[in-house]
């Protein structure tokens, strides 16, 4: 059974329109400023993990870390998300940031015991860094109008360009400077996180205020909405998922956000594999997988402010579409192809992009006030395992029939999402 009990306001203060504004600016602000620096901890390591596992076991386990990470990030949303719900924002990004903190530093120690489990068990907790710059999203709507909810959510994604860039190019220094102090090079970039998650956490510590949920509930008290000042105890995920499942708009933002996230890391995991088969060089690697991240990241305010202009439905279509587009361009592109198969990652990003940032809004604003914290966390959870089993199988239908057979399949999955929001914009012109 679940319990209520309440939440107390961050202030008492008669909250007047340009009051809210004014704090809803404060906090884009704040999540994007830290974004920046979680998505620099992320990128930096994103760029070692895997030969580090290869050093401490053997190559074929080295696609355990990405693997590792995602599945850390998936499972710490649930208590991330409960945390906020009881606390608010400010309470559940600290805990994601802590727990990678703790991560990277047991990596590090990993490393130099030169304990490929230990340091396992410390690249899942590093995931918590990439929860907290997932649940940075929708923290960032809590205070946002309806007109501008969109743009709110994809100004936070995309201040992960920024990191994201910067980030893989700070391995190699960072990687020599911790050789000075005794520490394996390749867990140098491990160091580098864990700093800037303590930077990232203590700007959330001291600048998120008010924070903005606890605000945004006691607006909707001061309206009049007593239930909006209550919080939901011991709420199961199967609970929560069958709260979606029966808000037609809202199940339709989660498959959104969990179609759009498995189709793109199944074809964006194999892409390099495919290459390198038909013996392209790190460096083509390298560019089309920036044409990727720039699909993924650079648009994201573009999305986001279509997504308000034209509708949360219309533009999950068009993300489903430019996902269906990726897969005939990359599926039918040799690895000598490489202007068509970075065209059709490059969609395969902005498909991403479209499907996420859409998808998160509907989900969103579709759910009771009191019950967004374990939405998006279940969501959250749903994209992480979607994400990993994806990378898993991918490799599996690579290998056992080829590259086009998996953008086929990856096609078919986007089938359901193309014609759920199409039918749900044709029922519902002029909704969000």
């Amino acid at each position: 059974m679940i319990a209520a009990e309440p939440i107390a306001s961050e202030s008492s203060t008669l909250w007047q329109p340009a009051d809210i504004a004014a704090a809803q600016r404060r906090t884009v602000g704040v999540l994007a400023a830290a974004q920046v620096l979680g998505g620099l901890g992320t990128g930096a390591v994103a760029a070692v993990g895997a030969l580090l596992a290869a050093d401490l076991a053997t190559e074929s386990l080295s696609g355990l870390s990405s693997a590792g990470s995602v599945v850390g990030s998936a499972l710490l949303a649930l208590p991330v998300s409960r945390t906020m719900e009881q606390k608010g924002r400010r309470a559940g990004l600290l805990l994601a940031y802590v727990t990678g903190v703790i991560g990277t530093l047991i990596v590090v120690v990993g490393a130099v015991a030169h304990s490929f489990p230990l340091a396992m068990v410390g690249v899942i907790l590093t995931g918590g860094g990439m929860t907290a710059g997932l649940q940075s999203r929708y923290a960032a709507t809590d205070l946002s109008t309806p007109q501008r909810r969109g743009r709110s959510l994809s100004t936070v994604v995309w201040a992960t360009t920024v990191g994201s860039v910067l980030g893989p190019n700070l391995a190699s220094p960072t990687g020599t400077m911790a050789e000075k102090i005794g520490v394996p090079e390749l867990a140098g970039p491990y160091l580098l996180t864990g700093a800037v998650f303590v930077v990232a956490g203590v700007l959330i510590s001291l600048l998120l205020r008010p924070d903005p949920l606890l605000t945004a509930r006691a607006i909707r008290v001061a309206a009049g909405d007593a239930g909006a000042g209550t919080a939901q105890v011991k709420r199961s995920v199967a609970a929560t998922f069958a709260q979606i499942r029966s808000i037609p708009a809202a199940l339709l933002g989660l498959v959104s956000v969990v179609v759009g996230h498995a189709v793109m890391v199944s074809i964006m995991s194999m892409t390099p594999v495919h290459l390198q088969h038909d013996g392209a060089s790190l460096e083509v690697v390298g560019v089309i997988i920036s044409a990727h991240i720039t699909g993924m990241y650079v648009a994201s305010p573009l999305v986001g402010i279509a997504v308000d202009r034209y509708g949360r439905r219309p533009m999950m279509l068009i993300g489903g579409l430019i996902l269906l587009a990726a897969c005939a361009f990359a599926g039918t592109a040799t690895g000598h192809e490489t202007v068509q198969l970075g065209l059709g990652l490059g969609l395969l990003g902005l498909g991403w992009s479209c499907t996420l940032i859409a998808g998160s809004t509907l989900l969103t604003e579709s759910v009771p006030l009191e019950d967004r914290p374990a939405a998006q966390g279940t969501t959250d959870l749903l994209m992480g395992i979607a994400g990993a089993s994806a990378a898993l199988l991918s490799g599996v239908v690579v290998g056992v029939g080829s590259y086009g057979l998996l953008a086929i399949i990856s096609a078919l999955i986007v089938l359901p999402l193309v014609m759920g929001a199409l039918r749900q914009s044709t029922l519902q012109v002029g909704a969000p």
